[in-house]
């Protein structure tokens, strides 16, 4: 088994190569505006550093979200293209997920949040590393302070909300290397991953004007 993974939901770019043992190959840039830019260039480099071809893949594992619409479908047809490619199955795994797993945090429950933007979180919470109580679902901090009182969190948007997530720690981005290292270890285990869907759980940014400004010729 190769696994390769990706992850774009967040402003980090970030990708990993799992033997069906361990993670052989990662790499993770930060930069919320050049996902498009970054993740070719990134999945060159840790196969390099494998010393491997693409062809040599068995399995996509692609992150799923919550995140912006722009930044997540770049990694997830990314992936979707590979596979079609390579003629090899893709898999999503909950980028919250990602997280939890990476957490250096030995029991729950714990939560697990993202930066949403417009001063909003992605968030879930977690019984253990491995496993999701709720969500994910987005929301203002303040509206959920209640909900995780009292709770160590980790993620960006955790450590960009202090009041809410008092016990905030890292990672604050996901990697690709937590990624492939719970796909791995789910699939070993004959859980069937879902297909690679996006949780965007909100409307895209960008909308098409409601009005256009009507020209007539003279």
């Amino acid at each position: 088994m190769l696994l390769l993974a990706l992850d774009t939901a967040t402003p980090a770019v970030t990708v990993a190569l799992h033997d069906g043992t361990d993670v052989i190959a990662s790499s993770g840039q930060v930069d919320a505006r050049r996902h498009g830019e970054l993740l070719l260039p990134a999945v060159d480099r840790v196969l390099a550093e494998a010393g491997l071809k693409l062809d040599a893949v068995t399995a996509i594992v692609a992150g799923t979200g919550p995140g912006p619409y722009t930044g997540l479908r770049v990694g997830l047809m990314t992936a979707d293209t590979f596979g079609l490619a390579l003629g090899v199955p893709v898999y999503g795994v909950c980028t919250l997920d990602g997280l939890a797993y990476a957490a250096d945090i030995d029991r729950g429950p714990f939560v697990v949040a993202t930066d949403a933007r417009r001063k909003e979180v992605y968030w879930a919470t977690y019984a253990d590393s491995r496993t999701r109580l709720t969500g994910p679902a987005v929301d203002r901090p303040a509206d959920i302070a209640d909900q995780v009182k009292g709770m160590p969190a980790v993620g960006a948007g955790a450590l960009l909300y202090p009041e809410t997530f008092p016990q905030a720690h890292e990672p604050e981005h996901v990697s690709a290397a937590a990624l492939a290292r719970l796909a791995a270890e789910r699939l070993a285990a004959g859980e069937e991953l879902p297909a690679p869907r996006p949780l965007y759980l909100r409307r895209p940014d960008a909308q098409v004007p409601k009005n256009y400004k009507v020209v007539t010729p003279k």
